[in-house]
């Protein structure tokens, strides 16, 4: 493995990260997460069309960039450090994944170019109280003629209230665990199907309630095998995982770096407080957290690549996200954490930006499996051989 960008994923990587510094904005951030849609849709048509972003790992035969997983984690670094208010990750991270993963050739046809000319999309599998595993899947899919028949709820669907296509799990009725699991793609407009928005505490990013209501869908609508979709689901997720912890390290690095500058102004004692060395210790800390989550993130990365691409070190997709997701969560969070204390009083307060990253970085910890839970998942890998 290379552990350097090459000249081309550097230049994606500044590109995003000057692009971003313009547009996603404190203000803009500020406008965009009090709405209820929480994005622009200017700004999504631009970062989907000029930019060709949601492309960026769709493959060249249906439309996309056909670029790797490496790029993808350096773009979703610059967005974690510009608290960007789009459905990115939602398309790209979830539901591409998704469809690169599970989808047949009539599918990736149907629904990859459509998201690369800037449809959005997003995956929904969890039930409401449940972990990120395969006992979350609750909703229930019965053969019915020549399809399928949906029901359930879900919750915590990242921007389920705005997607235009969807991509659902349910489950076999009486089955269990990994047993009976199905994949289904179809559009948000499908009748049947109710969505409402749910306030949380990160506005940043919006999360959904899905619920389906005898929804009739085609054969044609399922991912794969009836039934057999755990595999895939569970690949899906451990590259929803990589790209979601990529997205932490942009948000542990701008913790510190606003915390830096902070500092260097704040006046105490007729000095900076930057000078004092209790705060020079509690910023190299935070630096070391900063390094450590990024070097897990960006090794994630390239086992991703191998695991889209077939490719022999792609059998540790699970262990890979597991550790980028442990350590990059710590990383966030310790950081937007220490960047509270290092702005003071007025840290938590909204005039002050690092209020954000404390929710955004919160919020990111819990999604997917916080690190106790990726800990858990690898000890049962690592010592009893099983998959969580």
């Amino acid at each position: 493995m290379e552990f350097r960008f090459t000249e081309e994923q550097q230049m994606i990587r500044d590109t995003a990260e000057a692009f971003l510094s313009e547009v996603s904005t404190a203000a803009a951030v500020r406008e965009a997460m009090a709405t209820e849609r929480g994005y622009s849709d200017a700004l999504w048509q631009q970062i989907s069309e000029e930019l060709m972003w949601p492309a960026l790992h769709i493959p060249e035969a249906f439309g996309g960039l056909g670029l790797g997983f490496v790029e993808l984690a350096a773009m979703q670094e610059q967005m974690g450090r510009t608290l960007l208010c789009a459905p990115f990750l939602s398309t790209v991270g979830f539901a591409v994944n998704a469809l690169l993963v599970a989808g047949s050739e009539a599918q990736q046809t149907a629904y990859l170019g459509d998201i690369a000319a800037g449809k959005t999309a997003t995956l929904a599998f969890m039930a409401p109280g449940s972990r990120p595993d395969a006992d979350a899947i609750q909703a229930t899919c019965r053969s019915e003629g020549d399809g399928f028949v949906l029901d359930g709820e879900y919750r915590y669907v990242l921007d389920g209230h705005t997607a235009d296509i969807l991509v659902l799990a349910a489950r076999a009725p009486g089955s269990a665990g990994t047993e009976g699991v199905s994949l289904f793609v179809l559009p948000a407009s499908t009748a049947g199907i109710s969505r409402e928005w749910l306030p949380t505490m990160d506005q940043t990013r919006k999360q959904a309630r899905i619920v389906l209501e005898n929804v009739q869908v085609e054969r044609s609508a399922c991912m794969g095998e009836p039934g057999q979709a755990w595999p895939a689901l569970a690949k899906t997720l451990d590259l929803a995982t990589i790209a979601l912890a990529a997205e932490q390290v942009g948000v542990a690095q701008q913790a510190l770096d606003s915390s830096v500058a902070y500092t260097t102004e704040r006046v105490q004692f007729g000095r900076t407080i930057a000078s004092y060395q209790a705060i020079k210790h509690k910023a190299a800390d935070m630096m070391l957290k900063v390094e450590a989550a990024r070097s897990a993130a960006y090794y994630a990365a390239c086992i991703a690549d191998e695991a889209l691409a077939g490719g022999p070190l792609g059998s540790g997709l699970a262990e890979a996200a597991s550790i980028a997701k442990a350590y990059c969560s710590e990383a966030a969070f310790f950081n937007a954490g220490c960047g509270i204390q290092l702005h003071g009083g007025v840290g938590i307060t909204s005039e002050y930006d690092i209020q954000l990253y404390f929710k955004r970085a919160k919020s990111a910890e819990t999604l997917l499996g916080d690190a106790a839970w990726h800990r858990e998942r690898l000890a049962q890998q690592l010592l009893d051989g099983g998959e969580a």
